[in-house]
């Protein structure tokens, strides 16, 4: 018995040794790393058995053509889609701001009334504090100047009663608002035009108290503060329209004042540019306190002609001469005492083609005027006079230029205020004198490369003075 189970006991362990070392064969332990968000690499040896639909020789240039009007669509159709979304959004919540605001002041208007009164009226305080404030230095300049002419009752005179305008404006405003302010507390529902319950009545059987609405007209209260703020713009506009007569126009800081017409008072320029030139355009600002039936603005000459240029005025009309009065362009109506107006007077040699220019707008042009004149050099330029022969040198406190015999002319003499003068040796374009002629532009900026108002030396003389 023993001799039989030990050979088969060996047997049995010989295979439990063999099954061993096979399992151990077959189990391989990897102690690398093991990253399963890597690339793979491709075998490039090995062809890749898919391809591109558009690189398939099967497809013609239609098939892609068609492949890429697909892609387009699809783009197209997501950024609508996109787009409507966004409008969606937005919109709801703009509805949703709507609502507030109707919900806050539907029911009541005199918090925003209250509002807008406070703001109209600290805005009202300050412009009136800055026109005092102009009022007043604009006073102390014009009492100077009115003062050498003989006429300061009459500019004390003006200035309070500008000053009445403004307070009896003020006041106007200020109890407009008011009213406006209590009758729209007073009703609540008057800023939405709705029916609203305003009491009760007591019936006559009982004394029992029935609500009793009252119709309000759709709309009224609305139409009352629109006219009466209407009205207040108006009144403001004209107080405000009659005070930039006052001042210099266009954002010009600096002007001329020729208080009277005499043969003293001019302003001679100096300009560093030789006036060698066969065109030229001239523009300025002028407000003229009286006109005779030649007045003077611009004038240059040399001895051998002293009406080399001219830019005159008439009773009514504007003139620009080149070589004398026989050549000349003229407009009439154009010009108006005590009102400013911009005023350009432009030639060219070329066809002599000379153009009046008021307000911006082209008024008057003749052709023919000086045609081929080539403007000499070595003239004497001055504003608001000219020099003619009429006088003795030793009539004119200016005396002049060496060998330039003449005087000044009482009769033609500018009187008013002036600002803005410059001159090109060109011929500007419609739209450049356009801007040079807003009202609420920077002309004075714009400077000329033969005349540049602010840099080239303007020298007044006689009662003539700069004022700011």
């Amino acid at each position: 018995m023993f001799r039989w189970s030990l050979p088969q006991a060996a047997c049995i362990l010989s295979l439990c040794v063999c099954l061993l070392l096979a399992y151990e064969d077959n189990i391989e332990v990897n102690y690398e790393d093991n990253y399963f968000n890597a690339i793979p690499v491709e075998d490039t040896a090995e062809p890749t058995s898919i391809t591109p639909p558009c690189s398939s020789s099967d497809l013609t240039k239609w098939d892609k053509i068609f492949s890429m009007l697909e892609n387009s669509q699809m783009r197209e159709n997501m950024l609508l889609q996109y787009a409507d979304d966004i409008i969606k959004v937005e919109m709801g919540s703009l509805r949703g701001e709507m609502h507030k605001f109707v919900a806050q002041y539907g029911g009541s208007c005199g918090v925003a009334v209250e509002t807008a009164g406070m703001k109209m009226a600290s805005q009202l305080e300050a412009r009136l504090k800055e026109t005092f404030e102009r009022l007043k230095i604009g006073d102390q300049t014009s009492a100077a100047a009115a003062a050498a002419a003989g006429n300061s009752v009459g500019n004390s005179n003006n200035l309070e009663s500008m000053l009445h305008q403004l307070l009896s404006a003020a006041r106007a405003q200020a109890s407009r608002l008011t009213k406006l302010e209590t009758s729209c507390v007073s009703s609540p529902g008057a800023g939405m035009g709705r029916n609203t319950k305003t009491g009760f009545q007591l019936a006559e059987n009982g004394g029992a108290g029935h609500p009793e609405q009252e119709v309000t007209p759709e709309g009224k209260p609305l139409d009352g503060v629109l006219a009466a703020l209407q009205q207040t713009r108006g009144e403001l506009e004209e107080v405000l329209g009659s005070l930039r007569q006052r001042y210099l126009p266009a954002g010009c800081e600096m002007g001329l004042l020729f208080p009277m017409r005499s043969h003293r008072i001019y302003t001679s320029v100096i300009s560093d540019i030789p006036l060698a030139i066969s065109a030229f355009t001239i523009c300025m600002w002028l407000k003229p306190t009286t006109i005779a039936n030649k007045t003077v603005l611009f004038s240059y000459g040399n001895r051998r002609n002293p009406y080399e240029i001219q830019l005159l005025l008439g009773q009514t009309s504007a003139r620009l001469t080149v070589r004398g009065e026989s050549h000349l362009v003229e407009a009439r109506g154009v010009v108006k005492p005590g009102e400013w107006i911009h005023l350009c007077g432009a030639w060219s040699s070329d066809q002599g083609l000379a153009t009046l220019w008021a307000g911006g707008k082209k008024v008057a042009y003749t052709p023919g005027v000086a045609e081929g004149h080539v403007l000499p050099d070595g003239g004497s330029l001055q504003l608001g006079q000219e020099r003619n022969g009429c006088c003795s040198p030793s009539s004119s406190s200016g005396g002049g230029m060496a060998g330039f015999e003449g005087g000044f002319n009482a009769k033609l003499a500018f009187a008013g205020k002036m600002t803005g003068v410059n001159m090109w040796d060109r011929v500007l374009s419609e739209e450049e004198i356009t801007q040079l002629a807003l009202q609420n532009g920077q002309s004075c900026e714009q400077r000329g490369n033969i005349v540049a108002w602010g840099m080239t030396e303007m020298v007044p003389h006689g009662g003539a003075q700069f004022i700011y």
